[in-house]
Formats: C-alpha cells, sequence, structure tokens
C-alpha cells in the first residue's frame, strides 16, 4: 500500500474518498429522484447508496468520483427494483400531487411541473431513463455518461434525442 492506493502493474488506483462523496449529493438526488420519480424514494435510494459505498473501501480505476457514485446509485437502484418485485405489494392509495404541497419548493406551480417531469422520467425505459439522469439530471457530459453506462457516446446522443422527444410529448 501507498498513501491509500495500490500498485497494480505500472498504474496506481486510488482510493475512494469518503470525505469528498459527499460533494455528489445534490447530484446523485437529482438522478435518483428521476430514477424512482418519487422524492421519498430518491431519498432512500441515495442513502441506500451511501451506506453500500461506505461501507468497505473501495478502489477507483480512474479519478473519477461522481461516475463511480452514478454506477453505484443505479446498481442500487436495480437492485432495490428487482427486490421489491420478489415481494408481495401492497397497493397504494391514490395519490394527487395536486393536494400535496411541496415545504421545500417556494413556487407550487414548479413544484408540481417538476413532480410532473419527474414522473415522465421514470416511467421511460431503462436505457433512456439511465440516458437522460445521466446527462440531463447529473450533468455528464456525452463522453462521462457513455463510460458511466458502458456505451458508445453516439448512442448516449441517440438515446438522449429520443428520450427528450419522449418527454416533450409526455409533460407537453
Amino acid at each position: 500500500m501507498l498513501n491509500g492506493s495500490v500498485l497494480s502493474g505500472s498504474s496506481v488506483s486510488p482510493d475512494l474518498d469518503p470525505n469528498s462523496v459527499g460533494d455528489h449529493l445534490d447530484r446523485l438526488f437529482r438522478a435518483a429522484w428521476a430514477l424512482t420519480g418519487n422524492q421519498d424514494d430518491a431519498e432512500d435510494l441515495v442513502q441506500d447508496t451511501y451506506l453500500r459505498v461506505l461501507a468497505k473501501p473501495r478502489w477507483l480505476r480512474k479519478d473519477d468520483d461522481l461516475g463511480y457514485m452514478l454506477r453505484s446509485l443505479r446498481n442500487t437502484f436495480l437492485t432495490k427494483r428487482r427486490d421489491a418485485s420478489r415481494k408481495i405489494q401492497e397497493t397504494p392509495l391514490p395519490d394527487d400531487p395536486s393536494l400535496v404541497p411541496d415545504a421545500h419548493a417556494p413556487d407550487p406551480q414548479r413544484a408540481l411541473e417538476a413532480r410532473e417531469l419527474y414522473a415522465a422520467i421514470a416511467a421511460l425505459p431503462d436505457d433512456y431513463r439511465e440516458t437522460i439522469v445521466a446527462v440531463d439530471v447529473a450533468g455528464l457530459s456525452y463522453r462521462e455518461a457513455a463510460e458511466a453506462l458502458g456505451t458508445k457516446e453516439g448512442t448516449i446522443m441517440s438515446r438522449l434525442t429520443r428520450a427528450r422527444s419522449r418527454l416533450a410529448t409526455a409533460v407537453g
């Protein structure tokens, strides 16, 4: 070990700094909200992701904390969704978002629009949702999104165009 790094061949892999992962909390929350379509579920998802990542030391291939955290968030989301699909689901009471004010939003109309937008993002097919979350919600570049999602930049651009088109139609 050398200052928190491991030598492998000629490249040094830095470890994930637990003190710096909190710097990405806002971006991860927005990404989680877009994935889940719900603020409460997004908070739980971010919390679960941080618990999972900080439970043991992590090693990065590149110095990319945000990309690693977004991949961890996505994997945690998929794991939770898979686990939930195996359990018996209770039917929730009908929920009319216009009747529930957002105490954190200064403008109720904008809060309602944000809820509708995040719900529309959550309803997109997985590939489109993950792409729009990475680029438009989390603010990654096309290259960063392609690396985080394990695909090519051209695929990211194509999926993003289709996802934005579907959102424009859904939210209209």
